[in-house]
């Protein structure tokens, strides 16, 4: 009996087959357009001091440039695994390879949300915006965005997860295979009913993060953030300074990320960066606790400075409003 399924060959990573248009590059556009209508939502009830259109456009430009700016970097010259990009900087945003075209692949999440956060201060240091201010109503819609971003990543079937036998289990076309002569791959492909031969190549089932990830870092993040978080932080702004959204987004991340990264397979140049499990090998199975990767490592990052942020935010005064023709003018030239 056949325990996997098999990844639905109709599925296409190019929009149009004949053009260099990725349903992954489209996914990016759809998630900062979700992101820019509940800002501007959040702007047209009176958050941000009543953020202009004009300024609240200048802010995501300040802010998806620096994201994809950052998202390169880190993923070229960290999570690559080698010093090529080190010594081939001219490479990091060069979209050809051997006279084709590919783009840029490889994003990373935490780069860009670096790169995103220095974003957002220069845009907050130029305008004279409070930064915690524009980030809480900004985060507030962030993972409902993200949700197309990881949405992208299974129509690439790319950043699979590690391998199982349960139900749900997954084979990605592009994932790496392995030899039948090794016990543990024929044990799970006899589990799970997948034929083989004797010295052949089996292409296993594995968890299809991308769509744990579009699930709880995206939806499910999102509605505890709009549903719960957010009326928390608007019922003690009167009491406190802002800054508990932000807090909150990035504890909640860091820590679903951080649990669903054991499901999620590491990056075979990198592997696992803290191995204090027994078994460190393969990396493809789920072996311990203690066998951390590169992004768990930085989702506790993100953990505590997200406790950081809210125990700053429930210390600070709340922003006065300002008295009738005394403010700024909303807008800039």
């Amino acid at each position: 009996m056949q325990m996997f399924v098999n990844f639905p060959n109709w599925i296409s990573p190019q929009v149009v087959p004949f053009l260099p248009i990725r349903w992954y590059a489209v996914m990016y556009l759809f998630a900062f357009a979700t992101a820019y209508l509940l800002f501007r939502y959040q702007c047209n009830r009176g958050a941000v001091k009543s953020m202009s259109v004009d300024d609240t456009l200048t802010l995501f430009c300040y802010g998806v440039g620096f994201l994809l700016l950052g998202a390169r970097l880190f993923s070229t010259l960290f999570y690559e695994g080698s010093w090529y990009y080190w010594t081939h900087p001219w490479r990091i945003f060069w979209p050809f390879m051997n006279g084709r075209f590919v783009g840029l692949p490889g994003m990373s999440y935490h780069g860009g949300a670096v790169g995103g956060v220095l974003g957002v201060v220069l845009f907050c240091r130029k305008y004279k915006y409070n930064f915690f201010d524009v980030a809480d109503h900004l985060l507030a819609g962030i993972p409902l965005g993200y949700t197309f971003g990881r949405l992208g990543n299974f129509i690439n079937g790319e950043l699979w997860g590690r391998v199982t036998t349960s139900g749900i289990g997954m084979v990605f076309p592009d994932a790496p295979r392995f030899s039948t002569n090794i016990q543990w791959v024929r044990d799970i492909a006899d589990k799970v009913g997948m034929p083989y031969s004797a010295g052949s190549y089996v292409n296993l089932p594995r968890h299809p993060s991308q769509l744990y990830e579009m699930l709880f870092e995206g939806i499910l993040l999102w509605l505890v953030i709009w549903f719960v978080v957010k009326p928390i932080a608007e019922k003690r702004k009167e009491k406190n300074g802002p800054g508990i959204i932000t807090g909150a987004y990035f504890m909640g991340y860091g820590l679903v990320r951080f649990v669903i990264e054991y499901f999620r397979e590491p990056d075979s140049q990198l592997g696992f960066i803290i191995a204090l499990g027994k078994e460190k090998e393969p990396t493809a199975l789920f072996k311990s606790l203690f066998n951390i990767s590169m992004g768990q490592i930085l989702c506790f990052l993100m953990i505590v400075g997200g406790l950081a942020v809210i125990i700053f935010a429930l210390k600070s005064k709340p922003i006065l409003p300002e008295k009738k023709g005394k403010g700024k003018k909303n807008g800039h030239k």
